[in-house]
């Protein structure tokens, strides 16, 4: 479809309303202008920027949240509130849960995950939650009543990053107080953030063992009266107190294929197969990682595609994904940051000054720039 032989834009419905929906939506509107009519479809009023909930604990920020309907407003998209619960490809209709058909000719599913706890007994952390979950335990921590404390990453710990923050900032607060305590990370990776390469595993093994935090790398953990057991080792431990990553389900959109947990599948463009104009970006897809820097980046990559169908003049490309982090120690920030070839060794580096700019958590094309903007009215702690 071409603007020169098809007058009407394309109408694009955005599905979710998190990083990938509003990088899309952004995206679309500067790759298309007027091609696309597009529709933002929200299960919320606001956009929570949760990377910095991880310092919520230990009261030195708070994460930024953003109405919607202005950012949908200076973008030129309409904005619905409801959750995307089934798709019927052959009529191009989306249903919501509340049972309203909104129609499409290209739809965006861009929708979150659901949690569920991966050990019973364990504070079960998620960038949602950080704050109120975490926040007594420090305050355990500082005053002597917790001594032992073990960080738990689960087999699906789809971006573990937080983790190894949270046993950092607890570290450094701990001997900043003066208490005594123990810490343990827990991870299925070999090495202490894996993926992201052997030069930062290696400067982040630095961190913890000048934090005097153990790794058990390449473990799974079993908690049950209290004692933590380890796999395949057998190591046992009983530590006072156990904080674990969640597992991660997708959304299991009705109509839509999806592999054993849900999440969705999709082409190298971001294409759901067999489903003809719908596409998949962020923690939707089955993408292994779960960050908000990769999520923006497959949004880029859908939103050049249906910018080219809607008769743009852009060429999609395949996702070539980088990963860019900023790990909280309580000193000094650490900047990483990795290149995910296809088969191979990630091409990785780590500075205590940042590559990009803005220097944001979650680097986005557009997205960023747009949070980093110092008249940002609508933002607020």
């Amino acid at each position: 479809m071409t603007t020169d032989t098809h007058p009407d834009p394309l109408d694009v419905l955005i599905a979710g309303g998190g990083v990938a929906a509003l990088e899309a939506m952004m995206a679309l509107r500067s790759l298309a202008g007027e091609r696309v009519r597009i529709t933002l479809l929200a299960p919320e009023r606001e956009f929570r920027y949760r990377p910095m909930a991880v310092r919520e604990p230990f009261t030195i920020a708070h994460a930024q949240r953003v109405e919607l309907a202005p950012i949908a407003a200076e973008f030129g998209a309409q904005l619905v509130q409801g959750e995307l619960e089934a798709v019927d490809a052959v009529q191009r209709r989306a249903i919501t849960r509340a049972g309203e058909s909104i129609a499409y000719d290209a739809l965006v599913v861009a929708c979150g995950t659901h949690g569920a706890p991966a050990l019973d007994g364990a504070i079960t952390v998620d960038d949602r939650t950080l704050g109120d979950a975490l926040r007594g335990l420090v305050q355990d921590v500082e005053e002597g009543y917790t001594t032992q404390v073990a960080f738990v990453a689960p087999p699906q710990a789809f971006w573990p990053l937080p983790l190894y923050e949270l046993a950092l900032l607890t570290a450094h607060r701990a001997y900043a107080m003066n208490a005594d305590v123990e810490l343990a990370v827990v991870s299925p990776e070999s090495a202490p953030l894996a993926l992201f390469g052997e030069a930062v595993s290696r400067d982040v093994a630095r961190l913890l063992g000048k934090a005097r935090i153990a790794f058990h790398g390449s473990s799974t953990a079993r908690l049950e009266h209290g004692e933590l057991t380890l796999e395949p080792s057998g190591l046992r431990m009983r530590p006072g107190r156990v904080v674990a990553l969640p597992l991660l389900e997708g959304p299991r959109i009705a109509g839509l294929p999806a592999d054993a947990h849900g999440f969705i599948p999709v082409s190298e463009l971001g294409a759901v197969p067999g489903v003809d104009g719908v596409y998949a970006a962020g923690d939707a897809t089955s993408y292994p990682i779960k960050h908000g820097g990769i999520a923006a980046q497959q949004a880029d990559v859908v939103a050049a595609a249906i910018a080219a169908q809607a008769g743009a003049d852009v060429v999609a490309q395949p996702l070539r994904p980088v990963i860019r982090g900023i790990l909280l120690t309580g000193d000094d920030a650490r900047f990483l940051e990795a290149e995910l070839p296809d088969d191979g060794e990630p091409r990785s580096t780590i500075g205590d000054v940042p590559a990009w700019d803005p220097p944001a958590k979650i680097v986005a094309r557009h997205l960023g720039p747009y949070l980093a903007r110092g008249d940002r009215q609508t933002a607020r702690a």
